[in-house]
């Protein structure tokens, strides 16, 4: 597979995990974790949501010939979640892209799931491998690569904070989210063309 393509696939990874729109709910998560400790925890989390992606990058085609769902229905259902994780992170809502986050230490929820390893994520990997199975082993370099940068991201939070400021955050989260709305739109435009071609009478 050309280098180019698991670039890409990392990147579209690395937006719809948005380490930078994840910045304020690990903030708010480890609010009453010592400073000391919260490094430690984040790295944890981290890679407990990338052992759960790659779970589902194995797994997932089992998962959904034991469901009975298909490529297309994924690809649809994928598009549908991207778009409206999109739409959160350009309108900003007070609880997050993901609802309020406790304040005692977290363990696994809600930092790996869902908001390392959400539903946009997990569909997104599956879609992947389903689409080129062949090549799994390059959408595993694009998920360990963009893993390695969203837990960097997420162990500096504090800095990134105070460096670029809540506008800045904000900033980059929002347009982080349109890079992901035109990718959402172009998976589910790619999921209904392939289902309307299942009607196409054969030529």
């Amino acid at each position: 597979m050309p280098l180019s393509e698991i670039f890409s696939a990392a990147i579209l990874l690395l937006l719809v995990i948005d380490p930078f729109g994840n910045v304020p709910i690990v903030l708010a998560a480890l609010e009453n974790v010592a400073p000391a400790r919260r490094p430690r925890i984040v790295v944890r989390e981290c890679i407990a949501a990338y052992v759960i992606l790659l779970a589902f990058l194995f797994g997932g085609q089992t998962f959904l010939a034991w469901l009975g769902l298909s490529e297309t229905s994924l690809a649809i259902a994928g598009g549908i979640i991207l778009f409206l994780i999109a739409l959160r992170m350009v309108f900003r809502h007070p609880e997050g892209l993901f609802g309020d986050a406790p304040g005692e230490e977290p363990f696994l929820v809600p930092l790996a799931i869902p908001a390392i390893a959400g539903p946009s994520a997990l569909a997104t990997v599956m879609l992947m491998v389903s689409r080129d199975p062949a090549h799994r082993l390059a959408w595993v370099i694009a998920l360990t690569a963009a893993m390695i940068v969203t837990t960097i991201v997420l162990v500096a939070s504090g800095r990134l904070q105070r460096v670029l400021g809540d506008r800045g955050m904000i900033a980059v989260e929002r347009l982080m989210g349109l890079v992901l709305t035109a990718i959402a739109v172009q998976m589910l435009l790619d999921g209904l063309r392939s289902f309307i071609s299942g009607f196409a009478p054969p030529g």
